[in-house]
């Protein structure tokens, strides 16, 4: 039996280009088309990644290559025109983190998917990340009992490095810029997946090191979930030094954290290491495309995290568009988990805008 190819449109250029691309190419769809903002940098992004054909109008594209799916990883103000042009030429929508600018444009745009009757899914790939899906699956198996305390800690070095690489949409809050909006949302998404809804925040933003424009670098966020259980999480993507990425949830019989692509658990039987079960496990990256922006040391870094999750997002979603199972147990996001962690991301903001009130979500 042949296997079919959908036909697909990446929107964006750069993460479009670094990652969608490569994935939609591994998980089994024939990317057809390329779009941008400008007709000729586009144009030469679409030749150095065998791209076809090139556009810088959705509406255009999916009329001239018969495209059944749209991929966004267009600056975040520019997702809810994006996916409802899409949704409303029939095509599935693949819609980059963070979601919206706001609850009402994330409203707008799960409003036209379910009216459309079309896959959604959102681009929280890590979610696949076998540490974490091992870890979501330990908490809800009961492992550590009722779970009333999570720490998140990510110190990066990223900006001290890479900012010059970086686009300028990155440095601007008006486009959805800042490193809360970058890695936020994903944490976010994380904690719903791990321990539920929730029920209200307080929170600062800052920078500590970004120099290229107002937007924050850096964030400091305590909160609390609908079934009591409080934690804090504070990130940076500004810090020198080497990276710090740990996360633990405490509960009544035991705790939980990862560290180091690892799952560890401690309780009354004492301390381990838990195993990554081959159904979490992450198939080799697919090939990377000819683009020269892959030899840098940006791209390079970034290519080796994200590309291997996004694939598996992305068989993900060619299962969904066929009616057919998916062959990974880990649950990818939807349009409505957008609007739910875009409600936490405005709640964040707004308290951070006052001194760090208490923001029910």
């Amino acid at each position: 039996m042949t296997e079919t190819r959908p036909k697909a449109l990446v929107v964006g250029t750069g993460f479009g280009c670094r990652i969608q691309l490569p994935a939609l190419l591994g998980a089994g769809f024939d990317v057809v088309g390329l779009v941008g903002q400008d007709a000729a940098r586009t144009a030469e992004r679409a030749q150095a990644n065998g791209v076809a054909e090139s556009f810088t109008d959705l509406g255009q594209a999916i009329a001239a290559t018969g495209a059944e799916v749209v991929a966004i990883s267009s600056p975040p103000h520019a997702h809810a025109e994006l996916s409802i042009t899409a949704f409303e030429h029939g095509c599935h929508v693949l819609c980059e983190k963070p979601f919206a600018a706001d609850m009402a444009e994330a409203r707008a745009m799960l409003a036209a998917a379910e009216k459309a009757g079309k896959v959604h899914m959102m681009g929280h790939e890590f979610r696949f990340e076998p540490s974490r899906a091992a870890m979501a699956n330990a908490i809800a198996a009961g492992m550590i009992g009722e779970p009333r305390l999570a720490n998140i800690s990510m110190l990066l070095p990223q900006l001290t490095t890479q900012q010059d690489d970086m686009p300028d949409w990155w440095f601007d809050t008006g486009a959805g810029g800042g490193w809360l909006g970058a890695l936020g949302s994903h944490v976010v998404d994380q904690l719903r997946t791990w321990l539920g809804e929730f029920a209200g925040v307080s929170a600062s933003l800052s920078s500590v090191s970004a120099t290229r424009g107002p937007a924050d670098d850096s964030f400091s966020i305590r909160f609390a979930m609908k079934s009591g259980l409080e934690g804090v999480i504070q990130s940076s993507a500004g810090a020198w030094g080497p990276p710090l990425d740990v996360a633990r949830v405490c509960g009544s019989e035991g705790t939980l954290w990862t560290e180091r692509g690892e799952v560890r658990f401690s309780g009354r039987s004492g301390d381990r290491t838990l195993p990554i079960t081959p159904e979490f496990a992450l198939p080799p990256a697919p090939p990377l495309t000819g683009d020269p922006r892959h030899e840098t040391a940006r791209w390079k870094s970034l290519v080796q995290v994200e590309l291997p999750a996004y694939t598996v997002l992305c068989r993900s979603l060619k299962a969904a568009i066929e009616g057919r199972p998916a062959e990974s147990p880990v649950q990818p996001a939807t349009f409505a988990d957008g609007v739910a962690c875009m409600q936490v991301m405005d709640a964040i903001r707004a308290s951070a805008s006052e001194g760090g009130k208490l923001v029910s979500v």
